[in-house]
């Protein structure tokens, strides 16, 4: 273990410790497959109220609570659990997939964010489910970043956001899929699909059959005097520094519109985030690539980390292409259009 600026960083070998930080109330930061998380014991008001305190983050944003074996999830939820429950945990869990039902009394509001309903998921990431396991905790986790700033897939996201603000930090490589869980609402009549991830909208159908879809899913947060049910409905979320552009539309017509906006903008330092495929097309800029337009699975793994390079080299307009809304593209898009505060310009 080493300490920077007052937060442990833990090896893989010290997951007891981290353990102990978690089972005392302290706030720690691990990796997961989708993203890193930043956890406290979910049952822990106090602990769970730090979470917020450290991120800057809204209260009325609900948590995920993270579990290591699916037989926890029976003590969190109110109701037994149903053949579509069922279904899907053993189809996706663990793995980037959460589920939203009825909250168990114990759990407190502040972990939920004052509903009546908890969110659930079992990771997949190795370490992440050593550490639940040694802490024999619930641990709620949203990303282990600021507030409203890209999510984290590095190590050394967290340590740039909240470095100083936590107790502890595990070390773990770059999360494997980029971007956050699959967030699905079983409390209702009907399956709700409220945030796209890496379990996407046609897996769940397969099995659920009908699922709807939230509208802020591909349109605007919703408005300020209703309730988010799941994060990332709100508020502003995955946003750099820089101001984000997305250009969407016909494939062929979408670099040729990121063009004129770059001579557009020649008196600002503009960066464009771009596929495999057109990023030679693009002159007199930092280009960054996200990955080819057949590989979404490459894309998603680096829009986080991109926007977080182009905030680090002091881009002033960052001009994304838009990619198809489709299978894990629907979870890209989400993210990317939460990214630029919904300015897109359709082509």
């Amino acid at each position: 273990m080493k300490l920077i600026e007052g937060t442990k960083i833990f090896k893989k070998s010290e997951i007891e410790e981290a353990a102990k930080l978690l089972q005392q109330g302290r706030l720690v930061a691990f990796p997961t497959e989708t993203v890193y998380g930043l956890g406290a014991n979910a049952l822990d008001k106090a602990a769970v109220k730090s979470i917020f305190t450290a991120k800057g983050r809204p209260s009325d944003n609900p948590l995920i609570v993270h579990i290591a074996e699916q037989k926890e999830l029976k003590s969190l939820v109110k109701r037994k659990l149903t053949e579509d429950v069922r279904e899907l945990i053993t189809n996706f869990w663990p793995g980037p997939l959460t589920i939203v039902l009825k909250k168990d009394d114990k759990v407190p509001a502040v972990t939920t964010g004052g509903l009546e309903t908890i969110a659930v998921r079992m990771p997949q990431h190795p370490l992440a489910l050593e550490l639940i396991k040694a802490a024999q905790l619930p641990i709620a986790a949203p990303s282990a970043n600021l507030s409203g700033k890209p999510s984290p897939t590095l190590f050394e996201h967290v340590i740039d956001d909240l470095v100083g603000k936590i107790d502890g930090v595990l070390a773990g490589g770059q999360a494997g899929i980029g971007v956050e869980s699959t967030v699905v609402d079983l409390s209702r009549e009907k399956p709700v699909l409220l945030r796209p991830g890496g379990v996407t909208y046609e897996e769940l159908s397969e099995i659920l059959g009908e699922v709807k879809i939230d509208p802020t899913v591909e349109t605007k947060l919703v408005n300020d005097d209703q309730r988010a049910i799941s994060p990332g409905m709100k508020y502003k979320h995955y946003s750099p520094q820089a101001e984000v552009i997305l250009v969407e539309g016909r494939v062929e017509e979408i670099p040729i519109k990121i063009k004129e906006l770059i001579s557009e903008n020649s008196d600002l330092k503009v960066g464009v985030m771009a596929t495999n495929e057109f990023s030679d097309y693009y002159k007199g800029v930092t280009i960054k690539e996200m990955g080819s337009r057949s590989n979404l699975a490459e894309i998603s793994t680096n829009i986080f980390k991109l926007l977080r390079e182009f905030d680090a080299e002091g881009v002033d307009k960052i001009i994304v292409e838009g990619l198809p809304i489709k299978g894990l593209g629907l979870a890209i898009m989400n993210r990317l259009r939460k990214s630029a505060a919904y300015q897109i310009i359709e082509v």
